[in-house]
């Protein structure tokens, strides 16, 4: 398959961008996906969530950090989903970015544009976060804390749906790492990635099901 030469193909990409163009493509498939579940347009409440992950070479020393908790170099994804986990919003930082400090812009993004006034998070998103949020955005910040009784790995509900996330972006093979010089262009990929996620779920007219692991005699038997 033949592509236009890159500059037309990162021209229409800048445009588009500057233009506010993927973020009103990215609303109008949220709100066809929300409308076609039963639920309303809009989302009244969401899941923030952060990612670090590996950059490029090709990013410079002023724009990545250092994750001591992942042990990661690279940047951080902020992103704030709706409950059937659709995009809403994305901030990308160096990933030496504290969750607490680095939602903020995210959270502001979500208020000035969307009626989401509650959003749930994990214990990383807590402390003075949760005051600025309802003292600035009038926003709730709801913690969900383990139980204390929890031993291993358990699915949270009010936090799964934003745990998968992540993953689907990076299924993207541009996302598996950071390579952009500018954050503002890593955002841009990340929206598109969003936007190839809703239209494959509208052509299927359903979410994406994980395919069960067969058994070896299940797979015998299905090549009989």
């Amino acid at each position: 398959m033949d592509f236009p030469p890159w500059q037309t193909v990162y021209g229409w990409f800048k445009r588009w961008k500057e233009r506010g163009v993927t973020e009103r493509i990215l609303g109008e498939l949220r709100e066809q996906i929300r409308w076609a579940e039963g639920r309303d347009a809009e989302p009244s409440a969401g899941v923030i969530d952060s990612q670090s992950v590996k950059a490029a070479d090709t990013v410079s020393r002023g724009t990545r950090g250092y994750d001591a908790d992942k042990k990661i170099n690279g940047r951080k994804r902020f992103i704030v989903i709706d409950a059937l986990g659709l995009l809403v919003s994305v901030t990308v930082l160096a990933a030496s970015w504290q969750d607490r400090d680095g939602a903020r812009t995210a959270l502001l993004s979500v208020y000035l544009c969307t009626p989401i006034r509650l959003v749930f998070a994990d214990q990383g998103f807590g402390g003075r976060l949760l005051d600025w949020a309802a003292r600035t955005l009038s926003m709730v910040i709801d913690i969900v804390r383990k139980p204390p009784e929890q031993r291993g790995f358990v699915v949270h509900r009010k936090r799964w749906v934003v745990e998968r996330t992540p993953a689907w972006l990076t299924a993207h093979r541009r996302l598996a790492r950071d390579y952009e010089r500018d954050p503002d262009v890593s955002e841009e990929l990340i929206r598109w990635a969003a936007i190839n996620q809703m239209l494959r779920r509208i052509a299927r007219g359903k979410p994406a099901a994980r395919q069960q692991r067969r058994t070896l005699q299940q797979a015998r038997a299905a090549a009989l």
